[in-house]
Order: C-alpha cells, then structure tokens, then sequence
C-alpha cells in the first residue's frame, strides 16, 4: 500500500506566479524573512511570457526603490501618434519582463518557488496539488487571473505583442505607446512599440473591443504588415506574447466580493485591480504587496480584508475612469473611437500623468469634459449613470 504525500507547511502560499503573486513574494522575502512563502505556478517559468510596463509617476518612492532589480528598460520620455495629432512627452517609462521576474523571484524563493505544479483545489488554510501533495498554510493568496463575474460590465483590451530582431537599425529612441495611424479594426486599434536596443522591438497590436475574442492570426499579419510600413525587415521573431485584460464599464463591487469563496484572500486582476482605462495593473500590484507585507499577521483572513477593502476604495475613487470608458465604449462608433484619445492627449503632460496613475483632481476631470465633446451628446448623456451598463460579462 502506497502512502499518501506528505502535508507540507507554510506561513503564505501563493497560487500562481504572475505579476501579483510574484511582487508579493518579494516583498515578503524582503521585510518577512522568517517567513516561508511557497509559490504554486502551473508553468515553467514564473510570470509566464509578459512586458509589464508603468510610467515612473505611477509608484511612490518606496515603491520604486524595491522595483529597480525588476527594470529592464527605461526610457525618457515617449510619444503617440493619431491621423490628426502627433506628440512627444517627457514622462520616464520602465519596462518589465516575465524574464527577469522570474530570475528575480526564483533567486529570492529558491527551492520555495514551486514550477509546473498544477492546482486541484484551493481553500483558506490549503491547497491541493493534482498530484495528491497539499501545503497547509495559515495565509492562501489566489493570484490566478481574472475571475468570472456577473457583476461587472467590460470592455476588452486585446493585443498580440512580438519582440523581434531587425535587418537594421529601427532609429527609435523612446516608445511609441500608441499609433493611431493604422486602420482601425475591432474597435479602437493601435500598434505599440517599444525599442529593446538598436536592432530590437517590441511590436503589439492592440485592440479595444467589445467581446474578448482574439484572432492571433490576424494580429501577427497586422504586426508585420505594420512593420513592412515603417521600413523594417523583420529578421526573426525571438518571442510573442498575447493577452485579453478587463476595461471596466460598470458593476456592483460589492456583489462581486460577496460572489467570492469565503475568507479566501484574492490578487491581482482576480481582485479587479487594475486601471480601468488603460488596464495597467503594476502599480496596483506594488501598492498591494507593500501593504500585505506590512500587516501586523499575515492570514488568509487579513489578506483577503485588505484586499477587499483596497479593491472596494480604488473602486469609487476610480467612477469617472469609468465613465470615460462607457463614453467611449457605449457612446463612440468603434471605428471613431480612436477621435476620443486623439483629444485627450492634447492636454497638458501632467494631467496625462495623472490620469494614468489613476490620481485626477476635480479640475482634472473637469478639463477632460469641457469643450467640444468627440461623441455625440446624445449618446453620452446616456453612459453617465453606471447603471446603463449592465453585468454578465467575463471578469
């Protein structure tokens, strides 16, 4: 007769080893030594095949002290391009990579960082693996993307993203963090590019679109026919990456909670932070790390309370991003929604740092709103109440 596993025990388990998951740990690591933090992640490599990127105004100065081993990249400044507009701003850029996520939160966890382990079931004080193994823990922290939600009404922002190596020199110097330019197609379309050194981009196309569907078919045609427009000779493709990320338009937070298992602490987009606009979910995710590592008992119990309190708090102070997402969204023609951006980054460099760190003063929003609006009166007046959007969508 074959016994079973042994039960393993552990202060934190963390389920999943994505962007959440992984600052979490680290922050653990850093300020909780004594701690045992064990990290489940069903892959090979922890972070799987992401560029997480943020603007340097997006994180206090805490925060970007215990990010800096994680930058790969950092660039001065960045630029956008719109059939009518054209513009470069003067705001840092830094750059991510599941790459160096994993090298940083492997070395940090060694023989704790646990890789190809699939998960069959997960409560608040364990967690079962398919192979029969369970690690007891007094914290479990479920970071495995998004949850399903009736509750909350989305957009989608779609993208396929490819790094690639040029015949030549591309003569970027800083990123293109939209291009409007190109045919817009599946709702608002615009490729994104980032210069990984003289011969290296990052090329995604992405899309903001009503249903989550993704073509990666197309989008890789898009990508090369994109790159053949701007004079480059793709050489190889080294990597692709693709992802579908929630853009709020509405919902009930609190029902959403209520609909969560029990006394189980969630992270992360499972947590649904994340700006509802752009979708960057980094700062967020730092902002939580610090705070789970600072809290005075580390428990599934006061994990989740934390969480679930951030989550409810970003989410009121968050209601105008979300009406300008149902302005664009419910009041704009997909084809014409590209109008909605083009305007908006005509205003001044730090209200565009505000907007997205998620920070808008009165006057900030006010000034979004005043003018000639780029959507039909009409149509907007209808997408102010939240309640124009219903649920029932993926979360």
């Amino acid at each position: 007769m074959v016994s079973a596993p042994p039960t393993q025990r552990a202060d934190v388990v963390l389920v999943g080893g994505g962007l959440a998951n992984g600052l979490i740990a680290l922050r653990l690591k850093s300020l909780r030594p004594r701690l045992r933090v064990i990290l489940l992640e069903q892959g090979p490599t922890l972070g799987g095949e992401h560029t997480w990127c943020h603007f340097a105004t997006d994180v206090d100065a805490v925060e970007a002290g215990w990010l800096r081993p994680l930058i790969v990249h950092r660039w001065s400044g960045y630029e956008v391009r719109f059939p009518g507009h054209q513009r470069q701003l003067p705001t840092d850029y830094l750059a991510i990579t599941s790459e160096r996520l994993h090298q940083v939160v492997g070395a940090a966890l060694g023989a704790d960082a646990w890789l190809s382990a699939t998960v069959a079931d997960v409560n608040p004080h364990q967690v079962t693996l398919a192979d029969g193994r369970t690690i007891a823990a007094g914290a479990v922290i479920d970071g495995r993307g998004p949850r399903r939600s009736p509750s909350l009404a989305l957009g989608y922002q779609k993208f396929v993203g490819q790094g690639v190596r040029l015949t030549a020199p591309h003569g970027l110097t800083r990123p293109i963090i939209m291009d409007a330019t190109v045919s817009q197609e599946d709702g608002y379309r615009f490729v994104y590019v980032l210069p990984l050194d003289d011969i290296r981009l990052l090329i995604e196309d992405t899309r903001y679109s009503d249903g989550p569907a993704l073509d990666r078919p197309a989008l890789r045609r898009a990508i090369a026919a994109y790159a053949e427009a701007q004079g480059w000779t793709i050489a190889e493709v080294e990597r692709e990456e693709d992802g579908i990320l929630p853009i709020a338009l509405g919902g009930d937070i609190e029902a959403y909670w209520r609909e969560a298992p029990p006394q189980l602490a969630e992270v992360g987009l499972r947590a649904v932070l994340f700006q509802p606009t752009t979708g960057y979910s980094l700062p967020d995710a730092a902002r939580l790390a610090e705070a789970v590592a600072a809290l005075p008992r580390v428990t599934s119990a006061s994990v989740r309370a934390c969480v679930e309190a951030r989550s409810k708090t970003v989410w009121r102070q968050r209601r105008f991003l979300r009406l300008l997402n149902r302005m664009l969204f419910r009041a704009c023609a997909p084809q014409d929604r590209y109008k909605v951006l083009e305007r908006f980054y005509r205003l001044s460099p730090g209200l565009i740092q505000r907007f997205y760190a998620a920070r808008l003063t009165r006057w900030d929003k006010a000034r979004i709103l005043i003018g000639k609006p780029p959507v039909p009166v009409s149509a907007a007046i209808k997408c102010i109440d939240e309640r124009s959007v219903s649920g029932g969508q993926d979360a």
